[in-house]
């Protein structure tokens, strides 16, 4: 049986093309999602939709890599129509139950709150469904197998459909085809040794296409993996460098902002790039990840 087709959806995040993506894939009964998007994006994504031929009564089902609000702020508005909702164990519990995730999410994001994301709606119980690693679920002829993923979410999934792997945000952030990727860092979760974990068994499935949120679809998995794995690696030489003064957490941010920075540089990413990736990965974000990072688990006693 041939790959599905795999459609994408710009959700024009800000009014800006190119930073987050939710996937379509039709079966035989409709039609599924992976990714949902924030709440803010919900006319986006209905157009997107019926650009391509579906009504959002069709979809049947969405399934989450993980459940921070640009990946699934949508998702309660969307079990409301009608939709089944697959998720990693762990990220279950908060969206029948959003209170703790939007509490992390207004300490990170403040008053910007609201105009990013929109109101978060729970997801009835019963039409949650729970994924862990190495499940395999039929929807309407389409196989889909999870792999857990810790390392940015201590909730995330990957999921492979045919020859593609959707990595969420453990495969990184690539905005366009240059050979770029950031790393959202963020707290609470990040963990850089499960991070490296979790690329090394992506490799070891050896998928052709990877499909990250933030954003499109490519034909090197295992370039971008690779990069990934790169990618860690600069950024604990970064760490072993600049945390042993216990520097204040201003401090830290703009040595991060300058490393981020000063890294795209060196690869020769455009300025435009650089801000579209801001916006859906700020450097201070994964600045407050890092520290709270290193204090947990690598600070010396």
């Amino acid at each position: 049986m041939a790959d599905p087709t795999i459609h994408t959806i710009d959700l024009k995040f800000l009014g800006r093309s190119g930073v987050i993506g939710a996937y379509l894939i039709k079966h035989s009964n409709g039609c599924m999602l992976i990714e949902t998007g924030p709440r803010t994006t919900i006319p986006n994504l209905v157009a997107g939709v019926k650009e391509i031929g579906f009504e959002v009564a069709d979809i049947t089902d969405v399934l989450l890599t993980h459940i921070h609000l640009d990946h699934a702020g949508a998702v309660g508005w969307l079990s409301q129509q009608g939709a089944k909702i697959y998720v990693h164990e762990n990220g279950a519990p908060h969206l029948s139950n959003p209170q703790k995730l939007l509490e992390s999410a207004r300490r990170i994001y403040g008053e910007k709150m609201d105009q990013l994301w929109g109101e978060f709606l729970p997801v009835q119980e019963d039409r949650i469904s729970i994924l862990r690693n190495d499940d395999v679920v039929k929807i309407g002829g389409v196989n889909i197998r999870s792999i857990d993923v810790p390392g940015h979410a201590n909730h995330h999934l990957a999921y492979l459909i045919g020859d593609a792997c959707f990595s969420g945000d453990i495969g990184g952030i690539r905005l366009n085809d240059q050979h770029f990727i950031r790393l959202p860092l963020p707290p609470p979760d990040f963990h850089l040794e499960k991070w490296r974990d979790s690329i090394q068994r992506l490799q070891q499935i050896h998928p052709v296409r990877i499909i990250p949120t933030h954003f499109g679809i490519y034909a090197d998995a295992a370039w971008q993996l690779q990069a990934v794995l790169d990618g860690l690696d600069q950024v604990e030489a970064w760490m072993e460098v600049n945390l042993v003064d216990d520097p204040p957490l201003e401090v830290l941010r703009k040595r991060f902002i300058e490393f981020e920075y000063q890294r795209a540089l060196k690869y020769g990413i455009d300025s435009a790039t650089v801000d579209a990736q801001q916006i859906v990965n700020p450097s201070f974000m994964s600045a407050d990840g890092i520290l709270r990072y290193w204090n947990k688990y690598r600070k010396p006693s």
